[in-house]
């Protein structure tokens, strides 16, 4: 069973707002995965869909699977490392600003491939 699969690490993106953009494209075909990120108004969609690029040519130009076939199996957006900042206040004091970051994981399969079930 061959698997593409494509990472992105420390994007600038919160992971809460990058899973918007993810679950629009779960278990979708690529060509409409692809479609709906490029038209979505969302900075993860942008993001996602160079990682989602890149698991379509890593299945291509690796594995000799046609594009027309695949579809999305799995994809993940985890937390990365948190920026830390502060933010000046009144009277002196600080607000701590987070700067989250997010890594992203796309696995791809064949159409041939998936279960009967789904």
């Amino acid at each position: 069973m061959n698997i593409a699969t494509a990472k992105t690490k420390y994007v600038r993106v919160t992971p809460r707002k990058a899973r918007y953009a993810a679950d629009i494209i779960r278990g979708k075909s690529v060509n409409e995965a692809i479609a709906q990120l490029r038209f979505s108004n969302l900075k993860g969609g942008r993001l996602l869909e160079k990682t989602l690029m890149s698991a379509v040519a890593n299945a291509e130009n690796n594995m000799d699977m046609n594009r027309e076939t695949l579809y999305v199996s799995e994809i993940r957006v985890d937390g990365g490392p948190v920026l830390k900042r502060a933010w000046s206040r009144s009277k002196g004091r600080t607000a701590r600003v987070m700067r989250r970051t997010s890594h992203f994981f796309i696995a791809l399969d064949s159409v041939a491939n998936r279960s009967k079930g789904k």
